[in-house]
C-alpha cells in the first residue's frame, strides 16, 4: 500500500537517502583526481546519451537508487569536470565540501532570511558574511552588500544603483567608461537597465591589457561636450582574458574628479586581496563605491555564490526600497538588514551559510595560503612556457593566469591561429587538464587559470608536459 503522505518520507527513509546520495558523494570526490578533466563534445554517443535524458512529466515515482545510478553513471560525466584538479579552463569554480552541507542544512530547514524579522539569526550570519568580504577588500565598517547568485547580478544590481544616485529619472543620455578587456556582463547589466548598447564606451587597454586612463579622460570630456552625462566607470581587477588589474588608484582619481560612480570587477581577482601580493596589485580597490565579489571563485564556493559590496548601504536601500501592504514592516536599525530592501530580489535561498560554514570551519588563513599557492603555480608554470621553443608569453600572470601562443617562425598569423587551435585540441584531448583559449588583439592565444583549491604542482606539472609534448607532434606540420 502507498504511503497516505508520499510526500513526507519517515526519518528511516530519510536517513536512508542520505546515506545512499552521501556515498555515491563521497566516491565521486575522491576519484576526482583520476576523472578525465572534461567529456568529448564531439564523440559518436554524445548527442545519443544527451538525448535519451529526455522524458515528459512522471506521473509516478521512480527508486531512489535509479535516480542515483542516474545522475552519477549518466548525467554528471556529461560535463566539464569543474571540481577536478586539471580543470585550468575559463575562471574555475571551486566546491569546498562543507558548502555542500550547507545547502542540505539551508534548505531542509527552509527558513526566508529576505527580511530580518523573519529568521533573525540565519540573517545575522550572511551579514557576518557580507561584512568578511567587507573586511576583506578594506572597506569602512559602515560598509554592508548583498550576497547574489554570482557576478552579472552583482554588476547588474550595482547598475542599476548607480543610475538611481547619478543619474535623473530621463536617464538615456547617461554613458558608462570600461575597458575593452571588461566581462560582457556589464554590457549586458547596462542594456537590461535600459541603456542602449552605444551608451557603454570600451576604452582602449595598453600592453598589459589595462585601462588606459588617458584615452578614458578624452572621451568623458568628448561626451560631455556632446551634452551625454558620463556617469558610471567600471574597471577590472582581474580580467577574464589576461587576468589584467586595471589601475585602480589612478581610477578613482578619475572617477572623483569627473563625478563618476566607480564600480570595480573584482568578481575573479578580488578574495587575492587575502594575499600580500593580491593587495599589492589591488592597490585603491577601497576606493570603489562598490564592488563585485565572486566566492565562487576566489574562496572556492560551489557556483551560483556572487556578491556585491558598497561603501554607502544607503544608495542600496534608495534604489531598491519598495513598499507592499502585505509585508512585515521594516526596521530601521542600520545593524539589522532586511535583504530585500537592498537588492532586486524577494524571495531567494539562504546564501550566506555557504561561505560562512567553511570559513569558519577552517579559519580564512588556510584560504589565504591556498591562494597564494594559487599565484605561485601561475608563475610557475609561465617560467616553464617560456623556456619552450617558439613560445610566446602575451600576457604574463598578474593574478593567476597566464596567456600564451605556439609561434614558430615562417607562419602568418591566421596560419598561427590555426596551429594554436589545434594545439588546444590535441592537450584537451589527453584529458589531464582542461584549457581554454580566446584572442588578444587578433592573435589566437591559450589560456591557463589556476584557480581550484585542488590544484597542485603535480598537475600543473603535467599540464605543461602534455603542452611540449603536443607540440612535438605537431612540429612536423609547423
Amino acid at each position: 500500500m502507498s504511503p497516505p503522505y508520499p510526500l513526507e518520507p519517515s526519518a528511516d527513509q530519510m536517513r536512508e537517502m542520505i546515506e545512499k546520495a552521501a556515498e555515491r558523494v563521497i566516491d565521486h570526490i575522491a576519484s576526482l583526481p583520476h576523472q578525465p578533466a572534461s567529456y568529448d563534445t564531439h564523440a559518436a554517443d554524445s548527442s545519443a546519451r544527451v538525448a535519451a535524458l529526455a522524458e515528459s512529466l512522471p506521473a509516478r515515482g521512480t527508486d531512489f537508487d535509479e535516480l542515483m545510478d542516474l545522475l552519477f553513471d549518466e548525467a554528471v560525466p556529461l560535463s566539464f569536470n569543474t571540481a577536478a584538479p586539471g580543470y585550468l579552463a575559463y575562471i574555475p569554480g571551486g566546491g569546498v565540501f562543507p558548502s555542500a552541507l550547507a545547502d542540505f542544512i539551508a534548505n531542509a530547514v527552509n527558513r526566508y532570511v529576505g527580511v530580518w524579522i523573519a529568521a533573525p539569526g540565519l540573517a545575522q550570519l550572511e551579514m557576518n558574511v557580507v561584512r568578511w568580504f567587507c573586511e576583506i577588500i578594506g572597506y569602512p565598517p559602515h560598509a554592508a552588500g548583498i550576497l547574489t547568485s554570482g557576478g552579472s547580478l552583482a554588476t547588474f544590481t550595482a547598475l542599476v544603483t548607480a543610475r538611481r544616485e547619478r543619474l535623473p529619472n530621463d536617464f538615456l543620455s547617461g554613458t558608462i567608461y570600461t575597458s575593452d578587456q571588461t566581462h560582457h556582463s556589464v554590457t549586458k547589466a547596462a542594456v537590461l537597465a535600459g541603456f542602449p548598447e552605444q551608451n557603454v564606451r570600451e576604452i582602449a587597454t595598453n600592453e598589459n591589457y589595462e585601462i588606459r586612463l588617458g584615452n578614458l579622460r578624452e572621451r568623458i570630456s568628448e561626451d560631455r561636450e556632446s551634452g551625454l552625462r558620463p556617469f558610471l566607470l567600471v574597471t577590472s581587477a582581474g580580467t577574464t582574458n589576461t587576468g589584467a588589474v586595471d589601475d585602480l588608484n589612478g581610477a578613482a582619481d578619475v572617477a572623483v574628479e569627473e563625478g563618476l560612480w566607480l564600480h570595480v570587477d573584482a568578481a575573479y581577482g578580488g578574495f587575492f586581496m587575502l594575499t600580500e601580493r593580491g593587495r599589492e596589485s589591488m592597490r585603491g580597490i577601497a576606493r570603489a563605491d562598490s564592488v563585485t565579489l565572486d566566492p565562487h571563485k576566489g574562496l572556492f564556493l560551489p557556483y551560483g555564490n556572487g556578491s556585491l559590496l558598497v561603501r554607502d548601504p544607503e544608495a542600496l536601500r534608495r534604489a531598491h526600497t519598495t513598499f507592499a501592504d502585505y509585508m512585515p514592516e521594516m526596521q530601521q536599525d542600520t545593524e539589522l538588514v532586511d535583504f530585500c530592501q537592498l537588492s532586486p530580489e524577494l524571495s531567494r535561498d539562504f546564501r550566506g551559510l555557504r561561505a560562512w560554514l567553511p570559513i569558519k570551519l577552517f579559519g580564512i588563513d588556510a584560504f589565504r595560503s591556498s591562494l597564494d599557492e594559487k599565484l605561485d603555480l601561475a608563475r610557475w608554470a609561465a617560467d616553464q612556457l617560456r623556456s619552450v621553443p617558439d613560445m610566446e608569453i602575451l600576457a604574463e600572470p598578474q593574478l593567476s593566469l597566464v596567456a600564451f601562443r605556439w609561434a614558430p617562425a615562417g607562419h602568418s598569423e591566421g596560419e598561427l591561429n590555426d596551429l594554436n587551435r589545434e594545439l588546444l585540441a590535441s592537450v584537451n584531448a589527453r584529458k589531464n587538464v582542461y584549457i581554454t583559449g580566446t584572442v588578444l588583439r587578433s592573435r589566437y592565444a591559450l589560456r591557463i587559470c589556476v584557480l581550484s583549491f585542488r590544484t597542485h604542482r603535480d598537475r600543473m606539472e603535467r599540464c605543461v608536459s602534455d603542452i611540449q609534448e603536443c607540440i612535438e607532434e605537431l612540429r612536423p606540420r609547423g
